[in-house]
């Protein structure tokens, strides 16, 4: 029997590019969704002249009441939420899930929403469905990146990761979301003790490989809360940018805008950087990539790096927040049943996984290289 997946937002940035997927995956059968429905046909109409069986709509709020009802009239067995930005909304979604008997997956890295899944555990568990937050690059790839390697790390002490985006802008909603703590405090953890960062403050420069030299500074992301419980990890640190240093230099600006009290609602600016950014998307270079360092001892106490990159060409970044959800729905197409219950999206799919679902090998590519002096 085929498995029936909703997708919530598949005419936006991220859905586009799962509905995509899924479309040409054997054993799913599909409902798109959203609010606009000459979006919801338009897509609708370029899925089906490209899929070997054809996809269904549903055009609606899946945050308003009913939902649940919608859900089990029209037999899902799974949604993937892409509706974002996730900072500040509800549960309704997982909510109306769980009360149709219906599995829920979200691509939310909004530390706040993805952490404070868990509290709709009990009522998953007794509904005997699955609801994972977080299903995107963080923490689903991150955290699947150190588990393929934890095996060599005898106690694991640091870990910092980061993003670097291509020039191409993501969806608006993006946008808003990661702009939401610019200026706002960011709990760290520092050998041990929370301290506070400010997001999208404190610019500084990685050489990566492919790359070149990019501008990061402070943002955040479920992980921090995740990998101190998960790895023992008592520093903790991430940090994103933009292909372009301009657009670093201009969220850090109205970062330093917001934290002195010039700037109270980042959303008008958030609407602002994201069409400045699209005129100076021609200038990039379309890469991106995902970076993750861990340090700590071997199994012999000897000190021990992992450092891992896994980098998109050719605009592909996009494919890397979107595919774990397309990965966990693969998995689940083949029989998987991930554990009841409502919890962050950790544990569920591997790397390979990862990189089969997005099937892009000259363009996605992950390096791994281990060593035994302390970067």
């Amino acid at each position: 029997m085929a498995l029936r997946i909703m997708v919530i937002g598949a005419y936006g940035n991220f859905g586009s590019i799962i509905s995509d997927h899924l479309s040409r995956m054997p054993g799913v059968e599909m409902v798109i969704t959203g609010r606009d429905a000459q979006k919801l046909q338009a897509r609708l109409a370029v899925l089906n002249a490209q899929a070997p069986s054809p996809a269904r709509s549903w055009c609606g709020d899946a945050m308003a009441a009913g939902f649940a009802e919608a859900l089990q009239d029209l037999g899902i067995d799974w949604v993937i939420h892409t509706g974002g930005p996730f900072q500040g909304q509800p549960y309704s979604v997982a909510e109306a899930c769980i009360g149709a008997g219906v599995n829920y997956c979200d691509l939310a890295d909004c530390r706040a929403f993805v952490n404070g899944i868990a509290r709709l555990d009990e009522r998953a568990r007794q509904a005997g469905v699955a609801i994972l937050s977080g299903c995107s690059s963080v923490p689903s790839l991150s955290s699947a990146i150190i588990d393929e390697h934890r095996a060599g790390f005898a106690r694991i002490d640091r870990i910092a990761h980061g993003i670097s985006s291509s020039a191409k802008m993501p969806g608006l909603s993006t946008v808003e979301g990661v702009l939401a703590y610019a200026g706002r405090p960011i709990r760290q953890l520092s050998n041990g003790r929370i301290h506070e960062v400010t997001g999208w403050q404190d610019l500084s420069l990685r050489t990566m490989p492919h790359l070149g030299t990019r501008l990061l500074a402070n943002v955040d992301v479920p992980d921090m809360d995740i990998f101190a419980q998960r790895y023992g990890a008592h520093t903790l640190s991430f940090k994103a940018g933009l292909g372009l240093k301009l657009g670093g230099v201009a969220n850090a600006l109205l970062a330093q805008m917001v934290k002195i009290g010039l700037v109270r609602d980042t959303l008008p600016w958030a609407r602002r950087l994201h069409r400045w950014g699209t005129w100076f998307e021609r200038f990039g270079d379309g890469m991106s990539a995902m970076y993750v360092d861990v340090q700590g001892v071997d199994h012999q106490a000897r000190p021990l790096t992992l450092t891992a990159q896994l980098t998109a060409r050719n605009d592909k970044g996009p494919e890397i927040p979107s595919c774990a959800a397309v990965a966990l729905a693969a998995k689940v197409a083949s029989g998987y049943r991930p554990a009841p219950g409502a919890r962050p999206c950790v544990g569920e799919i591997t790397v390979a996984e990862y990189l089969a679902a997005i099937d892009e090998p000259d363009n996605v590519q992950l390096a791994v290289d281990f060593s035994h002096a302390v970067v």
